[in-house]
């Protein structure tokens, strides 16, 4: 076997996790953000409507220029954030500095603004990463503007809007069939429902910390639930203040919004509520395991203790007996009785057997 494998419990900070609790609470959404820019783009664009759908694929984004006014809806997809690349687009695209600030910021909490004619909303896609077992977050910035979505995202390698790519594709579908915003709206309601299932594989988790909790108590496990109690923190600071983002747009009056299309904001509302309650019970589970644990660590104790108090009440009138005929005095009772030996020895054995039937009795064990 190989001895990394146990090399590395040696660190404590690595055993219970204290470097995750760094990255999840030192946050400071005031200082300036240290964004490392991304070193390539990848620039993604979908011109559709009910009759046709173009999708193209570049590596800068004044080839997304041409999107603007072109009589169709386009969603504009660029993987990677680069300061000038954002500038430059929103320039074009009329998207107002403080929206340039929120989409370059590292670690905002979800909302939605609505200035100067657009639409932005800010929230985070959730993964589970199965290696690390440790609930991961990728940035995610959507302008919403007239007959046009910009997504901002930082990682190119993986996001959850295949669905709607396939969707795009065919013909009859209703995101091809409506306006930009029930892109919004399918964009949105995909993030939320990934959030369950991330929540699911989590669930895998607390149910397996739970078993091993009940069957063998130890540091192991201590460790364990202070991590999936971390993890519960990073999804409830990334779905409560969705909750606020989705109202946010219901209430809208936006021209941008269509009436036909608030209705399905609300279905993404209701999804949202319930993926919050879902995590608060996960969080009280968690809560309910800590205590179980620290129950079953009391309950061995008692249990080590129990024996060794029996363990010292029987030993104890042998303890006695050898003491008081070990003593040098000149005249002791029976001390010249050649059966004397026995006879002490006889109530050493017969005084913890009575003993120990009385306790049976008494159902102390």
């Amino acid at each position: 076997m190989s001895p990394q494998k146990y090399l590395r419990y040696l660190g404590l900070p690595v055993l219970f996790g204290t470097h995750r609790t760094k990255e999840i609470f030192h946050i400071n959404p005031t200082a300036v953000p240290e964004r490392e820019e991304a070193k390539e783009i990848v620039v993604t664009i979908y011109d559709y409507n009910a009759e046709a759908i173009e999708e193209q694929r570049f590596d800068t984004v004044t080839e997304a220029f041409t999107c603007k006014h072109n009589n169709k809806i386009s969603w504009i997809n660029i993987d990677g954030i680069r300061k000038l690349d954002v500038e430059s687009i929103s320039t074009h695209f009329e998207i107002h500095p403080l929206l340039v600030e929120d989409i370059l910021s590292m670690h905002q909490r979800p909302k939605m603004d609505e200035v100067e004619g657009v639409l932005y909303c800010l929230l985070n896609m959730l993964y589970f990463n199965s290696t690390s077992r440790t609930v991961e977050t990728e940035q995610i910035s959507i302008v919403l503007g007239k007959d046009f979505v910009i997504s901002f995202q930082e990682d190119a390698n993986r996001d959850v809007f295949d669905p709607i790519r396939t969707k795009l594709k065919m013909a009859n579908s209703k995101i091809r069939q409506r306006s930009a915003d029930y892109l919004l709206y399918a964009m949105l309601d995909i993030i939320v429902d990934n959030y369950f299932q991330v929540m699911e594989k989590l669930g895998e988790q607390v149910e397996l910390v739970e078993e091993e909790v009940i069957r063998r108590s130890n540091t192991k496990s201590l460790a364990r639930i202070n991590q999936i109690r971390k993890e519960m923190i990073v999804l409830k600071r990334n779905i409560a203040p969705v909750r606020d983002l989705i109202n946010g747009i219901i209430r809208s009056e936006s021209d941008l919004l269509d009436d036909r299309t608030t209705k399905y904001f609300k279905d993404v509302y209701d999804h949202i509520i319930q993926a919050y309650d879902l995590s608060e019970n996960y969080r009280d589970m968690m809560t309910s395991m800590q205590d179980l644990y620290i129950n079953n660590v009391n309950l061995k104790l008692n249990e080590v203790m129990k024996v060794m108090a029996i363990v010292t009440c029987l030993l104890a009138p042998a303890t006695v007996i050898g003491g008081i005929f070990g003593m040098n005095f000149e005249h002791i009772p029976s001390i010249h009785n050649k059966w004397g030996f026995f006879i002490a020895v006889g109530l050493m054995l017969l005084i913890p057997m009575w003993m120990l039937w009385m306790f049976r009795k008494r159902g102390w064990f």
